[in-house]
């Protein structure tokens, strides 16, 4: 864990294996002879078990017939808001045992993911219908990113927590990248706007692709938990980085 003095500079495994998990990433199961199925919408709760909305003609349900539960994996994918050459930026997979939610805890988790994900087929999901929801029960975890790979227990990945921006990074990222290329660029030497794209955003700091230098890390003066403490960050970093 990166440290400054006392000050955290970057998330742990278990946070960043929370983020890529949150439901915002892209996702698709992988089990016993089903090495791809497309989850359509998948989100965690506060203890980071995914549930996830999949069509109930996938062979992933087809497998699941007659077994309480079934192996499998989530495989997650996160890839940049800003168009880049190359914007997957980390991937997580979830290995564990899926069953299907019925009952209350189905109700329970369209209700969840509506939240993340408004898609109208969640407000009337009927069982043994045309969609199916799933629940992921975690027993290894893995994450591989800007920071390096690593392997996790359900209980750190549980006791960890997804960043703060998660569910609105990419709309920050956007607007860093059309309205404040010249504030980016100052933040390196030598660069011209233009030359510095935002690549990911978290509540310790900013990565940044920069046209011959590659990805370049630039640390918030303290971590930060909401929209308030985050533009603090952006007016201290700027402004004691701008020429």
């Amino acid at each position: 864990m990166g440290r400054t003095g006392t000050v955290v500079t970057r998330p742990t495994a278990g946070e960043r294996a929370r983020t890529l998990a949150y439901g915002i990433a892209d996702g698709v199961l992988a089990g016993p002879g089903v090495p791809y199925a497309p989850v359509s919408a998948h989100i965690t709760d506060d203890n980071g078990r995914p549930f996830m909305l999949i069509p109930s003609g996938s062979p992933v349900v087809a497998a699941l017939k007659g077994e309480p539960d079934l192996p499998a994996t989530l495989r997650i994918s996160d890839v940049a808001a800003v168009p880049l050459a190359d914007r997957v930026r980390g991937r997580a997979w979830l290995h564990g045992w899926i069953t299907e939610l019925r009952g209350p805890e189905r109700h329970a988790a369209a209700m969840l993911l509506l939240r993340l994900h408004p898609r109208p087929e969640l407000l009337d999901l009927a069982e043994d219908g045309e969609w199916t929801l799933l629940a992921l029960e975690a027993a290894e975890i893995e994450v591989e990113d800007a920071w390096g790979s690593a392997t996790l227990e359900p209980e750190d990945y549980a006791d960890a927590a997804p960043d703060p921006f998660v569910a609105i990074e990419a709309g920050l990222l956007t607007h860093l990248d059309s309205c404040h290329r010249e504030e980016l660029a100052a933040l390196l030497p030598g660069a011209k706007p233009g030359d510095v794209r935002a690549l990911s955003l978290d509540r310790y700091g900013m990565w940044l692709r920069c046209a011959g230098q590659g990805d370049v890390r630039a640390v918030f003066p303290e971590p930060v938990s909401d929209l308030h403490g985050l533009r603090c960050a952006y007016r201290r970093l700027f402004g004691v980085r701008r020429p």
